[in-house]
């Protein structure tokens, strides 16, 4: 069962889910709306090693915005700071954003319970297209879960991408064992 926009605010303010910042104005129907962070982070190898830390540079998006272009992976981050403790969070793009022939996650749609953190983004694109800080870039969803919940996010030993950052984060893959 997805939250309707009273039960997205009887959550709110219950501290279950948190959204900083928050903007009342960006609560839809059945979703509520995040922005582009300021920051892009870029592979800096070509190649890049599922078993090797892939280190990233970032660049900061400046008020004439930022062409990102197609065949390249941009890591984004969503500007608002968000923690789920009873639901999921699913992170969909905007139909707007989709009508522009950018993808903002390429498998990661799907948060879990006690994930607190930005939201890193997996953009890319069909064509060039200028993209601007704080623009509305995705919609958090959230599913009600049947059960209870044994192992949150944060509180596993093994969860990946816990340290609290506004930036993008790489992939963590490598801390895998295989």
């Amino acid at each position: 069962m997805i939250l309707s926009d009273k039960k997205i605010l009887e959550a709110i303010e219950s501290k279950e889910i948190v959204i900083e910042p928050y903007d009342r104005n960006c609560l839809g129907t059945n979703s509520y709306d995040v922005h582009l962070g300021k920051t892009l982070g870029l592979y800096r190898d070509k190649v890049l090693d599922a078993r090797k830390h892939n280190q990233i540079d970032y660049h900061e998006i400046g008020p004439e915005g930022y062409v990102i272009e197609p065949g390249i992976l941009y890591l984004g981050s969503t500007l608002e700071y968000t923690e789920t403790h009873n639901s999921v969070p699913f992170l969909e793009g905007k139909s707007s954003v989709g009508r522009l022939g950018i993808d903002i996650h390429a498998t990661a749609g799907k948060g879990d319970v006690g994930f607190c953190n930005h939201w890193t983004l997996e953009i890319s694109c069909v064509h060039p297209v200028r993209v601007y800080a704080g623009m509305p870039i995705g919609q958090l969803i959230y599913f009600m879960v049947d059960g209870d919940i044994e192992n949150y996010y944060n509180k596993k030993k093994n969860a990946k991408y816990i340290e609290r950052t506004d930036k993008p984060v790489e992939s963590m893959m490598w801390k895998n064992k295989f």
